[in-house]
């Protein structure tokens, strides 16, 4: 699968067809939130490759910028994020995706469920998983 541009603005904001709008690193935001929760897992990066890896499989996939690779979720970490839904935001450059954890139900290479485990309070950050 390969992703096509779209053809003008009416086709990337309300057609039919997936075109996202990578940036000049060729990657896209993506949101993972907790399918039952709604809870916000995590923000990460996706390429061409994983954003179609996704697609097909139905398990997240990312783009590590820090390694420059590709990563499938829960690979080594056995939080394995089943996609339940994906969704594109309006000009197709951010991708939100509705997932069910597996494993022990985290996100967090750190080891909490969510990245957004900090709270900032009195200008200080605050652990609150």
């Amino acid at each position: 699968m390969s992703f096509p541009a779209a053809p003008d603005k009416q086709a990337l904001e309300r057609g039919d067809v997936i075109a996202p709008r990578f940036d000049a690193n060729g990657l896209v935001a993506a949101v993972a939130t907790d399918v039952h929760s709604g809870e916000v897992l995590m923000l990460a990066w996706m390429n061409d490759e994983a954003l179609r890896l996704t697609l097909e499989t139905g398990e997240a996939h990312y783009f590590s910028r820090s390694r420059n690779a590709l990563w499938k979720k829960g690979e080594t970490s056995g939080q394995v994020q089943k996609v339940v839904e994906l969704r594109v935001d309006c000009d197709q450059d951010a991708v939100w995706i509705k997932v069910e954890p597996q494993g022990d139900g985290g996100a967090c290479h750190v080891g909490f469920k969510s990245c957004f485990y900090r709270v900032a309070e009195n200008g200080r950050l605050v652990e609150r998983p």
